[in-house]
């Protein structure tokens, strides 16, 4: 029994892309079911075919010998033995794919093709009638959209990556025009199916995007985990790639020979240092063990929760620039607060569900040279006390196995004028400290046990160091 996944939305929205990206993760085929159409529309094209000429171009399909090539990892369209994978990418292609698409014998062409994958695979595939007609039985259906103008302008930007001359303007006439005909064509039209489940990426960049579809699909398989075996198992296997994927650096191997430019270091002191000035103002504001502060980027600060402001009391001190999780909450405020806290090196993080995209994010951020801010408490403290630490900072230093700087923000009652404030560093636990060799769920407790503690040993409140034993 093979797991499907069916993904489909009007054109633009970024199906292809996140499905082959969810697809890599869950080590799953990937099905383009639009490179199949453009490549009939490719095909009719360069043979002199009238797209307007139904008859014609049925006629036309005996003479097609169409494949799904899968090389290295990445899925390649043979069109009679011809590799096509770029050809087909154009937006004369694109509206030929909307017209032969709604050719019934053309979807018949297709359907065992697209059929016979799914059958022998598990798969993600993409499509506008994946859920209704393809895949009416999938194990889970997603439909997925965003404003014309967004998609438009997604296009846009791709198109002229790779040559295309087409303005704006031309773009999006060509998307409402797609979706016009997709929507009101007689066989199999763009619909969504009724239990699949909407997801509007406008304004979602497509690392969120790919985030939320792949937690869609582990939550969505996890409700059916009572049901047959083969999900339960396949369930199992998407958890234990996820953990081994996790150690083995998800892919991304952190290089800590990796620097950000050093115009960006620059303006980011700049902006530094104005917002420190503010702060001073604003606050009695101390920094302890400076010293302890790596002059490089790629390393994992792991702080005491306090308040909101704590992400860029942490940065004040330090002259790489952070990237930090934040609760998804944050994200769906308002679009100004979203596009400050993105600013700010801010990344969405799905609480108490095992978030593993986030930490995927994180050892990304690493990788690019960014240091990374960690709270493993999760929630603010009101009172000061360290709370208990998650599994979660543990797994991300052993997979990134670089040095984590503990840090302990200290004040007392809340963030008010001119409340003194202190900052401490503490010395970093380097990675052979860690000895995050084998890594089980006792080893991650043992692992957030020692951040914790080191955590703990900064935060001092009326000269009294917290326990750490109180808050295990």
């Amino acid at each position: 029994m093979s797991i499907n996944i069916a993904l489909d939305g009007p054109s633009g929205a970024g199906k292809s892309t996140i499905a082959k990206a969810v697809a890599k993760k869950l080590e799953y085929v990937y099905v383009d079911t639009g490179a199949l159409y453009r490549s009939i529309a490719l095909y009719e094209i360069e043979h002199g075919v009238d797209l307007n000429n139904t008859d014609d171009i049925i006629a036309s399909l005996k003479n097609i010998d169409l494949k799904l090539a899968y090389i290295d990892g990445s899925q390649r369209v043979l069109l009679c033995k011809e590799d096509v994978s770029d050809k087909i990418r154009t937006s004369e292609i694109s509206m030929g794919a909307s017209k032969v698409s709604a050719i019934p014998a053309v979807r018949e062409f297709l359907f065992d093709l697209q059929q016979n994958i799914a059958r022998e695979n598990n798969i993600i595939m993409d499509g506008r009638d994946i859920g209704t007609v393809v895949l009416p039985n999938a194990d889970v259906k997603i439909f997925l959209t965003a404003s014309a103008e967004e998609r438009a302008n997604r296009r846009f930007k791709e198109l002229h990556e790779n040559g295309d001359t087409s303005s704006y303007e031309e773009v999006l006439a060509d998307i409402k025009q797609r979706d016009y005909n997709d929507m009101h064509r007689e066989i199999a039209p763009l619909k969504k199916a009724d239990d699949a489940i909407e997801i509007d990426t406008t304004k979602l960049d497509l690392d969120e995007s790919v985030e939320v579809i792949y937690n869609t699909v582990i939550e969505e398989l996890k409700k059916k985990s009572e049901g047959p075996s083969e999900v339960k198992k396949e369930i199992s296997n998407i958890q234990n790639k996820e953990n081994n994927g996790l150690l083995r650096g998800l892919d991304v191997r952190i290089d800590k020979n990796n620097r950000l430019s050093h115009c960006r270091v620059f303006f980011y002191n700049i902006l530094r240092y104005i917002v420190l000035f503010v702060f001073h103002i604003f606050y009695d504001l101390k920094f302890v063990g400076k010293e302890n502060i790596p002059k490089d980027g790629s390393n994992i600060f792991a702080s005491n929760h306090r308040s909101y402001a704590d992400p860029v009391l942490i940065a004040l001190g330090v002259r790489i620039p952070f990237s930090f999780m934040a609760k998804e909450e944050l994200f769906k405020k308002n679009i100004f607060f979203t596009m400050l806290i993105k600013a700010l090196g801010a990344f969405p993080v799905t609480r108490g569900k095992g978030d593993f995209s986030a930490i995927d994010m994180s050892l990304k951020r690493l990788n690019k040279g960014r240091n990374l801010v960690i709270f493993p408490e999760g929630t603010r403290s009101k009172d000061g006390r360290v709370g208990r630490g998650k599994t979660g900072v543990a797994l991300v230093a052993a997979a990134a196995n670089v040095p984590i700087i503990p840090v302990g923000i200290v004040f007392e009652g809340k963030l008010k004028f001119r409340k003194k404030i202190v900052v401490k560093f503490g010395k970093a636990i380097s990675p052979n400290q860690l000895n995050s060799s084998e890594i089980n769920p006792k080893e991650l407790k043992k692992l957030k046990q020692t951040i914790m503690e080191k955590i703990v040993d900064l935060v001092e409140i009326d000269n009294l160091y917290i326990n750490s034993s109180d808050n295990e």
